[in-house]
């Protein structure tokens, strides 16, 4: 796919079978170029895949997945291959777009941090069942850190 543009790629991810964006109805290019809008990457609709750093690949994949106007999203580990400012950055999107749409997100994270910050609540599971599971307001990073080391 690194040969697609950005929004032709959100095209696609839409159900949409087409080579190239201009293919796409208009209302699919504008919804396209809304959703990479949503995710702050609007003005690199047009830059092809391939030259896109980690973060903004995320956040394409991220926009792709709003095309199709999710009532929950499942992110694993959405933050873990990227470096640390990227990562912040995605998460931070993520929490935002929960909020301000509505959208349910369940995330599957070993950062703890992250689960901290970013969530209304945490389940910890360990061996195959669940051993944690409350308000992430309830828990220290400290007590997150030793319940799972």
């Amino acid at each position: 796919m690194d040969f697609l543009a950005a929004k032709s790629g959100l095209a696609r991810g839409y159900g949409l079978r087409v080579w190239r964006d201009q293919w796409a109805p208009h209302e699919e290019r504008l919804r396209a170029i809304e959703c990479l809008d949503m995710v702050g990457l609007a003005d690199l609709a047009n830059r092809r895949a391939g030259e896109l750093s980690g973060g903004q690949s995320q956040r394409v994949a991220i926009a792709r997945c709003l095309m199709q106007d999710p009532g929950i999203i499942l992110a694993d580990e959405p933050a873990a291959s990227l470096d640390p400012s990227a990562g912040e950055e995605v998460m931070e999107m993520f929490h935002r777009l929960s909020r301000d749409r509505g959208i349910t997100l369940v995330v599957v994270s070993h950062d703890m941090e992250h689960a901290q910050r970013f969530s209304d609540r945490i389940i910890g599971l360990k061996d195959g069942g669940i051993v944690l599971d409350g308000p992430s307001s309830t828990f220290s990073i400290d007590q997150l850190r030793g319940f799972f080391a």
